[in-house]
């Protein structure tokens, strides 16, 4: 077995109640998660006090108390893990924005995505870009969800296909046309 299907194997163990293959589970996806965590981060400002490691902390305590969850595979759980690290990114760039009440907001880039950005502008407001991300998945969910795996997971159109199960000329097609979307509403 190789390790993305042992990473499933004990995603369903664990989604089955075995509480011991999440002993045996966080050794293989730590790095994963650090590679994701590390990813956000990147995005954010220079002066952000949020370490990688509270963020993976953060998002595995979360993820731990996960009830309900049938993990389906080991795509599966890192997308999942990345809107949970979204969400605390959001979370924590609100309580430093109430905290300041009128302080700068904080910035993400948006290189990685560039045709989002429009002009010299390559960072937007993380809160913005959440509250535009809701805005999408008001009228398209699907388009929502699409960007916050490929943008936020780093997840490529295949494990988007995979995740979603659709097919990957559905994730490009909708891909494509959430970043004129987003293009158009972060520039108003």
């Amino acid at each position: 077995m190789n390790k993305s299907q042992d990473i499933t194997h004990l995603l369903r163990d664990w989604s089955d109640g075995r509480r011991e293959a999440l002993d045996e589970l966080l050794p293989l996806v730590y790095n994963e998660l650090h590679r994701q965590a590390a990813h956000f981060l990147r995005r954010e400002s220079q002066d952000h006090t949020l370490q990688t490691t509270a963020l993976i902390h953060e998002a595995y305590l979360k993820l731990i108390n996960q009830k309900n969850t049938h993990w389906e595979s080991r795509t599966h759980f890192f997308a999942i893990s990345a809107q949970l690290m979204r969400r605390i990114l959001v979370d924590y760039a609100r309580t430093k924005h109430r905290e300041k009440r009128g302080g700068e907001m904080e910035k993400v880039a948006l290189e990685e995505i560039g045709e989002i950005a429009v002009g010299d502008n390559k960072s937007v407001d993380l809160i913005e870009l959440d509250e535009v991300l809701s805005k999408l998945s008001e009228f398209d969910e699907q388009q929502a969800q699409i960007v916050e795996l490929r943008y936020f997971s780093g997840l490529s159109l295949d494990e988007t296909a995979e995740v979603m199960k659709i097919s990957r000329a559905t994730v490009a097609r909708d891909w494509n046309v959430a970043k004129a979307w987003l293009r158009r509403e972060l520039t108003r």
